[in-house]
């Protein structure tokens, strides 16, 4: 954890924090943002969302001055990294938000306008509290076809681009162009959906864990702009993926694991079956992340090779489709797994009976101990081996299969300075960025 409009922190008991915000801090309409500011952002913050709500265990608030004053429920040990998730950014309430979603922050760049899967416009805040900002606008647009975004770099439509089809990269090795890379926690990643038959045949989760190249997704596809995943976090995490033990890629073991639980090709055609079922699974993902696609394509082609149709329905209507538990069998996504630097974050979000995330409707008893003894225990060794043992439970069941982690990367016209990854993967535009 970093200190930004916070200075400092301190956990007073069990269900006590004290938190001081700096001196200066103010909303990019001149608004002051001292700690009942705070306040005032956190009680509309839990009031409208309800993950947040869940996440934080806020019992009640106090603000007097720079000090904020908080008072959970219930002991919460990841209390400040959930303040610091991506809906914790600290927005003027008494300023309102717009229909297009448009709020007042403390950041060097105000948002003018808004069209979502479109184009955000920003300029720069006069009134930013924490030093000259450089750039007076900026226009950030969604380009989810990547021989666009190698265009718009190539011609100068666009300074910069942040996830460019791995093909594209040879073209900007020159002098002409500048890369930032760093690794990340964002995961690509299967997640098995419990309410489909096929599904919850165990043989056929082990056999698709064991027919999927990771290596191969990592370094043909990606061309090595990435790194193959084993769990749930990276293995720069003290609880990262070296500590467990997870399915490796054979396909003449997954031939086995399916043949012993009656899955045979009796037909001729390639694909096997069962009591008259056919083994075909249905593939959701969503295009707007370019490894996804590619994923989906390496997927189709090794678990062919042991019988599994796979049938990819790579979309933007993701979201509502996923809603429907009959419409697919394997949902693949993105998903920054630690990067509030903390992990209960991920469970919470996507594997718990609670979470609003876990679309495959997942549930293990020995997974909901391990998680309400976490959310209990401060001790950092303690959550790290707690950690573990959650990632083993899911890995065990083959009920998530983590392809690989992002290894991030911008790339920008040389005259860009300023522009630098984040291992969180939030973090671009700041007061840093510049413009020549």
């Amino acid at each position: 954890m970093e200190p930004w409009i916070a200075s400092s922190y301190e956990l007073l008991d069990d269900l006590t924090w004290k938190i001081t915000i700096k001196d200066g801090v103010c909303f990019s309409n001149g608004n002051l943002c001292d700690a009942e500011a705070v306040k005032k952002n956190f009680e509309h913050l839990i009031e409208v969302h309800e993950r947040a709500r869940g996440d934080l265990k806020i019992a009640s608030m106090e603000a007097k001055g720079n000090i904020l004053t908080v008072t959970t429920k219930t002991p919460n040990p990841a209390l400040i990294n959930y303040m610091s998730e991506a809906y914790g950014c600290i927005i003027d309430v008494e300023a309102g938000i717009t229909k297009e979603g448009i709020v007042i922050g403390t950041g060097p760049y105000m948002a003018t306008e808004l069209v979502t899967d479109d184009h955000l416009n920003l300029v720069k805040n006069d009134n930013y509290w924490n030093g000259k900002v450089n750039i007076d606008e900026i226009t950030v647009r969604t380009i989810s076809n990547g021989d666009t975004l190698a265009l718009a770099l190539q011609s100068g439509e666009i300074d910069a681009a942040y996830g460019m089809a791995y093909v594209s990269y040879p073209l900007f090795e020159n002098d002409n162009y500048t890369f930032s890379s760093t690794q990340t926690s964002r995961s690509f990643y299967c997640q098995m959906n419990y309410h489909s038959p096929v599904i919850q045949d165990d043989a056929v989760r082990k056999a698709i864990a064991m027919g999927i190249d990771k290596e191969g997704f990592v370094n043909t596809l990606l061309n090595g702009y990435g790194y193959v995943g084993k769990g749930a976090f990276p293995e720069s995490f003290p609880f990262g993926g070296q500590h467990v033990t997870t399915e490796t890629y054979d396909l003449e073991g997954a031939k086995k694991v399916l043949e012993k639980a009656g899955w045979v090709d009796s037909d001729g055609d390639g694909i096997r079956e069962k009591d008259g079922t056919k083994l075909s699974v249905r593939w959701l993902s969503y295009p707007s992340r370019q490894e996804l696609p590619l994923l989906a394509e390496s997927a189709q082609a090794t678990l062919k090779k042991i019988g599994i149709e796979v049938i990819p329905n790579v979309t933007a209507d993701h979201n509502s489709i996923c809603k429907d538990a009959d419409a697919w069998d394997i949902y693949v996504g993105a998903n920054v797994n630690c990067g509030l630097g903390d992990p209960m974050n991920f469970f919470s979000t996507h594997c718990m009976d609670s979470s609003v995330k876990n679309r495959g409707q997942y549930h293990s008893d020995e997974l909901e101990k391990l998680g309400a003894k976490l959310n209990t225990t401060f001790d950092k060794a303690k959550r790290a081996e707690l950690t573990i043992k959650m990632q083993q439970e899911l890995l065990d069941d083959n009920a998530f299969i983590f392809c690989s982690f992002l290894k991030m990367s911008m790339i920008a016209k040389s005259n860009v300075t300023g522009l630098t990854a984040h291992t969180s993967d939030f973090y671009e535009l700041t007061a840093d960025l510049d413009i020549n």
